[in-house]
């Protein structure tokens, strides 16, 4: 039981570290200053507690989460979301974030931060990562088996040598959006490792992983997909939790935070790695960085390629890795923090709805409850989301009006409340399912 669950975490592990689990923690670590207690708790929520959950609550049902939302709220509704949910981890963010990363960590410090390097740098990214996905080989599964377990041991590394060497937290105020709501800020954080997202895809891998194991009992199932879920949150807490302390106590200088043009958290990693182990680290760093992000982007490739080849036939698989790499190039050569600014509003608009799906998920396997109700707080979270973006992105005033009259509204987290009221009431209105019938019907 122990052995199998352990195996599947680590999977699961290796498929969810990536680029965006590497630059956020320092980065809020940093800005959180004397609020770094709250802040990490609500990364840690939504960075680690959201996402295993979600890919546990999957996996129980042999269909995943398409099955899930297509029984509770429709078939539609579970295609649309779907599709912003992976083009949220394909082309529009994740894929050209793996890219922007590896060049800001691993390359910029080495070449110097420009145009051209980027773009050079980029194109050939892409265009291994395009040959590898159209032509895929053992060669991929060896290389991520090998790089993520050296990656992790040499962030763990520079994690305590860093602590070593940077004893003081900081006692700085906290910074921008963490002086209003450093939970809440934190929590929203959480979102930017697109890893609940992530989750609604990976269960499936989780299913198959699964399937392939002989087990001798439904219990001895059912324990090890708990056990691989506390593989994950014990692995993914202890590297948020020791790049966050990083961030907190390594210094960085006013001049650098204040350009907007920086990412804190790249900045801290190449920063800490140089100062610790000279330019031979940087290089070595460099290697790994980009490596363990490349066996990530290809893997991100032929996953959502395949998604929207048997979704949208329009396009070939072939066709789809190649569309997929060239928006993933443009946007890579926006820099990483403008990929950040542009990508953002879709997380802030789909991952309420994800977090809803994966309650309801919860709840329904205890208690019946109603399809209405349930379309009902799925609608509730996107709304709330939608006039959230329509307030801090296009400053619409009378949307700013109604979400500051909500609870939680300044923190972010106006979607909660009006979810959870749906919620209840999906516990009394007619027409009520259960979670059970859902796996039968889908077994």
């Amino acid at each position: 039981m122990f052995k199998n669950g352990a195996q599947v975490g680590l999977l699961l592990f290796g498929m969810f570290f990536g680029a965006g689990n590497l630059i956020f923690p320092p980065s809020l670590g940093f800005q959180a200053g004397q609020a770094f207690t709250p802040a990490i708790l609500g990364f840690l929520l939504s960075g680690i507690g959201m996402p295993v959950v979600a890919v546990i609550m999957g996996t129980f049902n042999p269909g995943g989460f398409r099955a899930e939302m297509n029984r509770k709220i429709s078939p539609l509704f579970s295609l649309i979301i779907l599709t912003l949910m992976y083009l949220a981890i394909g082309p529009l963010m994740a894929i050209p974030r793996t890219a922007a990363t590896s060049f800001s960590i691993g390359i910029l410090p080495i070449t110097g931060d420009g145009m051209i390097p980027l773009a050079i740098f980029t194109a050939l990214y892409f265009a291994c990562g395009w040959w590898l996905s159209i032509t895929p080989s053992k060669l991929l599964d060896r290389v991520g088996k090998v790089l993520t377990p050296i990656f992790v041991v040499m962030i763990i590394l520079i994690i305590i040598v860093g602590m070593i060497a940077y004893t003081t937290p900081s006692e700085a105020a906290p910074m921008g959006k963490f002086a209003a709501s450093a939970f809440g800020n934190g929590f929203i954080e959480g979102y930017n490792t697109v890893d609940t997202l992530a989750s609604f895809a990976f269960c499936i891998i989780a299913i198959g992983a699964l399937k392939r194991i002989e087990f001798t009992s439904k219990k001895e199932h059912i324990a090890s997909v708990w056990m691989a879920g506390a593989a994950v949150a014990v692995l993914m807490g202890c590297l948020y939790l020791g790049l966050a302390l990083l961030g907190n106590h390594f210094p960085i200088p006013q001049s650098v935070y204040s350009d907007p043009s920086v990412n804190l958290g790249a900045y801290v990693l190449s920063q800490t790695s140089f100062q610790i182990f000279g330019t031979v680290g940087m290089a070595f760093l460099a290697v790994m960085v980009t490596l363990t992000c490349f066996t990530t982007t290809v893997g991100l490739i032929a996953a959502v390629s395949t998604f929207f080849a048997e979704e949208f036939t329009v396009l070939s698989y072939k066709q789809y890795v190649t569309l997929i790499c060239v928006v993933s190039f443009l946007l890579a050569n926006l820099g990483l923090n403008q990929i950040i600014q542009v990508t953002l509003p879709l997380l802030l608009f789909v991952y309420p709805i994800a977090i809803v799906v994966v309650m309801l998920t919860i709840l329904n396997k205890f208690v019946s409850l109603s399809k209405l109700g349930m379309r009902c707080t799925a609608a509730a979270a996107g709304m709330v989301s939608a006039i959230d973006i329509a307030y801090q992105f296009f400053g619409v005033q009378a949307a700013g009006t109604l979400i500051q009259g909500l609870p939680l509204g300044d923190s972010g987290l106006g979607w909660l409340v009006p979810a959870l009221v749906c919620m209840a009431l999906s516990l009394v209105l007619p027409g009520k399912i259960t979670g059970d019938s859902a796996l039968a019907s889908e077994e």
